[in-house]
């Protein structure tokens, strides 16, 4: 119905706003004849103003540069410049020493220095005095004449006979401009028409600006009645639609849009509409969400109990690893030869290890934010320092580590990376140090590095046939399953590793 209303009354209205519009171009077509002889005439009136008192004033000079005994005619070129100006008519004229020859008692105006009388243009808009000045110079070049229009001058003159209501009249000159005529003293603001005229000499322009009648609301009403009534016809229709049809479709699909699993919708229940198609709609979408809720619980229920599963095997491997240390530090101790008791020492070290990553991954199962970094390492560092030889008891290690988290398939290698380098480190220089250091990769939240320096890890020949022996391949293997290359410095003892961690 809406659709039908539309159409129908859209061409009534198209043709009536057609009509309107053709009104108001032919009006603004009438407008713009009009400021288009306004601005001639002006622009003439101007010209023919100006011409008249340049012939009067070019006499004069060429008179003076000829017999300059002749000051009477100073006199006559004055009464004649003051009988149609009302500000005085102001003239002065000067040789080229800068000797003011004739003119008026007036002082003149700023704007033109001494070296620049006798350069220049014929007419030259002075915009800082709002003068108009007029320059003549004499046939041999020996004196110059200046005729200076003020600017109520030049507006009594440049005035249209056509009575154009808020015009403005502006001289132009390359960059140079000046206002000469204002409506009410202030600039035109808003919406304008504007037309250009040329004077003589051509450089020069006469623009006259009208500003557009303001658009009343009378204006935009006999514009658009037309448009209104259309839309006020199919505003009926649209509002029957909207009631009906629409609003109940809003409201169902905010409800839709809206929805968490596990909730149960009803969407129209504050709603009375006659629709039976959109009830059955929001009945369906009601049933979809009970079932979507009944499986979210199922799903929940599962979800828990396979947590608890989790954690309990975590539980279980923990505590069996705990057992397996226990029972090598059983055999370590009653084991009497040193090679024997060193050999227990490195599996219990081992050992350790993993039980130290399964007790930290056990710790962060609430969170299911990973093993921690930090804590793994340090707890790794005690765990390796209270396992150590004799003649390394007294090996330092220094942890700085960012709050970053790695998966249990990162911290497995890593914590075994670290035991097999502290081991190392410590049969190689027992007294030594370790610096273990993980920082975040620049411009990647995924990716940390792993470093560790020790003097113990420097190249040397002791260093070379452990490697050889054991630790390269153990070491390597570590490395793939990092999936990155383990970079060694022997200059300054050092491992680097890249590794995953979680952003």
């Amino acid at each position: 119905m809406f659709l039908i209303l539309t159409l129908a009354l859209l061409p009534l209205g198209l043709i009536a706003l057609i009509a309107s519009l053709q009104a108001i171009r032919t009006a603004d077509l009438e407008k713009d004849a009009l400021l288009r002889v306004a601005v001639t005439q002006s622009a003439r009136k101007l010209t023919a103003d100006l011409l008249s008192d340049r012939t009067a004033l070019e006499l004069t000079v060429n008179t003076l540069a000829n017999d300059g005994s002749d000051q009477s005619i100073c006199q006559r070129l004055e009464l004649f410049l003051t009988s149609h100006d009302r500000d005085g008519g102001l003239f002065y004229i000067y040789d080229r020493r800068g000797k003011r020859l004739c003119g008026s008692a007036a002082p003149e105006p700023a704007g033109i220095v001494f070296g620049a009388r006798f350069k220049g243009r014929a007419a030259q808009l002075l915009p800082a005095s709002n003068v108009l000045v007029s320059r003549v110079r004499s046939r041999n070049g020996k004196l110059v004449g200046l005729a200076y229009y003020s600017q109520a001058h030049l507006e009594s003159v440049a005035d249209p006979a056509t009575a154009l209501q808020n015009r403005q009249l502006t001289l132009r000159q390359g960059d140079a401009r000046m206002v000469i005529s204002r409506p009410g003293g202030a600039q035109i603001a808003g919406r304008a028409s504007s037309l250009s005229a040329r004077l003589d000499p051509p450089d020069m322009v006469l623009t006259m600006t009208v500003r557009d009648p303001p658009a009343t609301l009378a204006r935009l009403l006999s514009l658009f009645l037309p448009l209104v009534m259309w839309f006020a016809a199919a505003a009926v229709g649209w509002f029957v639609v909207n009631r009906l049809l629409i609003r109940p479709l809003v409201l169902l699909r905010r409800s839709v849009a809206a929805y968490h699993p596990g909730e149960v919708l009803e969407p129209l229940q504050k709603v009375r509409t006659p629709a039976q198609e959109i009830v059955a709609l929001g009945e369906t979408f009601r049933e979809i969400s009970e079932d979507v809720a009944t499986h979210e619980a199922e799903m929940a229920q599962g979800l828990e109990t396979q947590r608890k599963l989790t954690r309990e095997v975590h539980h279980r491997v923990k505590n069996n690893l705990q057992i397996i240390a226990s029972l090598i530090n059983l055999h370590a101790r009653s084991a009497h030869d040193p090679e024997a008791v060193e050999a227990y020492a490195s599996i219990q070290r081992r050992v350790d290890a993993l039980s130290v990553v399964h007790r930290n991954h056990f710790a962060e199962l609430e969170d299911n934010r990973g093993v921690g970094v930090r804590p793994l390492i340090s707890e790794l560092s005690a765990s390796l320092r209270g396992t150590a030889p004799a003649q390394a008891r007294r090996f330092g290690i220094q942890i700085d580590a960012d709050d970053l988290h790695i998966s249990q398939d990162v911290a497995v290698p890593i914590a075994f990376l670290l035991t097999e380098l502290v081991e190392l480190a410590m049969m190689l220089d027992p007294q030594g140090t370790m610096r273990i250091a993980v920082r975040a990769v620049a411009d990647r939240d995924d990716r940390a590095l792993l470093s560790v320096r020790s003097h113990g890890l420097r190249g040397s020949d002791a260093m070379t046939v452990h490697l050889a022996e054991r630790y390269g391949r153990v070491l390597t293997g570590l490395s793939r399953q990092l999936r990155a290359p383990l970079d060694h410095d022997a200059e300054e003892g050092g491992y680097k590793i890249e590794i995953s961690v979680i952003p």
